[in-house]
């Protein structure tokens, strides 16, 4: 399985896009601080992926939402979990 991901960090504001074969290990990578480019938001937060078999699919929906397109759903994502979870009673 492939995954195409989002990651969060409240610390920076800001979302990662990114893919990978292991998403777990992936996680776990960036919140070590494994990963330069988001060595600096720490903590990041899983907030959405998608399972793929085929790793060009993956790509390809990776490359999507770096897209004009794919940030309108990015944001779209981000507003959703952001009500989810003050449903919820969490801290967004």
């Amino acid at each position: 399985m492939y995954y195409v991901y989002i990651i969060y960090s409240a610390k920076l504001g800001k979302e990662y896009i990114g893919f990978t074969g292991d998403l777990k290990k992936r996680l776990i990578e960036h919140n070590q601080q494994r990963v330069s480019y988001t060595s600096r938001g720490v903590p990041w937060e899983l907030i959405y992926y998608e399972a793929f078999v085929n790793k060009k699919d993956a790509m390809n929906e990776e490359k999507f939402f770096k897209t004009g397109s794919g940030r309108e759903r990015r944001k779209l994502i981000l507003e959703y979990t952001r009500r989810t979870r003050n449903q919820s009673g969490e801290v967004a």
